[in-house]
């Protein structure tokens, strides 16, 4: 796992896409403060950048800097969360501008799995965590149902869990106004 974190840190610094697992599904990860390549995630995935990308931290210490207010009830969802769950947040800033929705909105997950969380904590910056398939496909729930096309669009696979064939599935996603109110996206 430590060499494939070394060589997905080398990637991500050199602005390149990876594929990798998370605490939900594979995803496509880049740096997301790097405009180019969000981009390319976006392409990769033939996805409009309307359509906004999930983001990983390593930690919930380290949403004061991607987001200018954080509602009170976030710090309890993230705590008390009990499966992945990824929270948009508005007054996004310091990501990509393309990575940021138009309502000036970006979705966080905090990651609790090894490898992302030791990804993220090495990278120390947020990470694009996008399902590994194209838009409007569904989305893969293991290494072997991810399409040849994703694989050859990347700059480094990742090997670390390519074996594991449990089932996994999407996170949750819920919506924070500005006041803490919770609109529920995906269950």
């Amino acid at each position: 796992m430590n060499e494939d974190i070394k060589k997905a840190f080398d990637v991500l610094v050199a602005g390149g896409l990876i594929l990798y697992p998370t605490d939900t599904i594979w995803g496509i990860g880049c740096d997301a403060t790097n405009e180019d390549a969000v981009r390319r995630v976006y392409e990769l995935k033939k996805r409009t950048d309307s359509k906004a990308l999930i983001t990983l931290l390593d930690s919930p210490a380290k949403l004061n800097y991607y987001i200018g207010d954080v509602p009170d009830v976030a710090w309890d969802l993230i705590e008390l969360a009990d499966k992945p769950l990824t929270i948009i947040y508005d007054n996004a800033r310091n990501v990509a501008s393309n990575l940021i929705a138009e309502d000036g909105s970006l979705a966080i997950r905090i990651t609790k799995e090894a490898f992302s969380q030791g990804l993220c904590n090495r990278f120390r910056k947020a990470l694009v965590s996008t399902s590994a398939n194209i838009s409007g496909e569904s989305s893969p729930s293991n290494f072997s149902e991810i399409s040849d096309e994703i694989k050859n669009g990347v700059d480094y696979i990742v090997r670390y869990r390519q074996e594991d064939t449990a089932k996994t599935k999407a996170s949750s996603i819920i919506k924070l106004g500005k006041s803490g109110e919770i609109k529920i996206i995906r269950e």
